[in-house]
């Protein structure tokens, strides 16, 4: 397979009690994006190549500089003379006049991992005052999440051919896929979809459901917040700060779901009929 996703490497197959040969392999291209507000550089991040208007959408929303479709006028692929190097790979955000950006605090938010208890009730805290609680959370059935990762693994074409990228897709209430993206960040795929739903005018989504293929970390709940999304759920086991953030913000938050069973760490589901 070779796309615009996809890259043919050469290695090395070593197999134990075989002789090493040398055989073509695909990996997931990795490039750096770079975003820029009313002229400036905000952030710089390693993504795989496509939708990087959702990605840069996505990353002001979950950022809180916009919330709504109305903040943001366009996104641009910039081609001047200075990035003419990386032409592809810079995008200029051009935001409604009305929108306030604060570039001393504008940075991509590093949260504090497994090790440091306090400094992440400090950090749920502070996401807390920025991003409202859910307000009207949304009930689904068992049975229903369960029919989801099915459907994600059937719009990853680019994980079955390389095996080195996360996914994240959203549903609506019925259960029904809206969007999918993949990308070498888990962060950058969540932030691919929820900056599409941006665009299109989605928001809040709090009647919808979000799918991860790996686990559901604390700044995966942070950024569904950003979006009022009730529903989040993963292929794999969520950390403890995830499973608060999640109950303190009125979320439902489902793990290690596969076709027969699920775990739920905070939230309800509706009953079983």
């Amino acid at each position: 397979m070779k796309s615009a996703l996809t890259k043919n490497w050469p290695v090395r197959r070593v197999q134990a009690g075989r002789a090493a040969r040398m055989r073509a392999d695909v990996l997931a291209v990795e490039e750096p994006l770079e975003l820029r507000v009313r002229g400036r550089s905000i952030a710089v991040v390693m993504r795989t190549p496509g939708h990087d208007a959702d990605l840069a959408a996505g990353f002001l929303l979950t950022e809180g500089i916009v919330h709504s479709a109305n903040d943001l006028y366009d996104i641009l692929q910039c081609r001047d003379t200075d990035v003419r190097a990386h032409e592809g790979n810079v995008v200029e955000a051009v935001l409604a006049k009305n929108v306030r950006v604060d570039f001393d605090r504008l940075t991509r938010h590093v949260f504090s991992g497994s090790s440091c208890g306090l400094c992440g009730k400090a950090t749920i805290a502070a996401v807390q005052q920025q991003f409202p609680k859910v307000k009207r959370p949304l009930r689904v059935a068992a049975a229903l999440l369960r029919r989801l990762p099915a459907q994600l693994a059937a719009v990853q074409p680019t994980f079955q051919a390389t095996g080195g990228l996360h996914a994240t897709a959203l549903f609506d209430a019925k259960g029904r896929l809206l969007v999918a993206r993949e990308d070498v960040g888990r962060h950058n795929a969540m932030d691919k979809v929820l900056g599409h739903a941006l665009r299109a005018g989605w928001l809040p989504l709090d009647r919808h459901i979000l799918l991860v293929s790996g686990r559901v970390s604390f700044e995966i709940m942070q950024k569904a917040l950003a979006a009022q999304m009730s529903v989040v759920a993963g292929i794999a086991a969520p950390p403890s700060l995830a499973a608060e953030f999640a109950r303190a913000n009125t979320q439902t938050l489902v793990g290690y779901l596969r076709a027969d069973r699920l775990n739920v760490y905070a939230g309800r589901l509706a009953p079983a009929r």
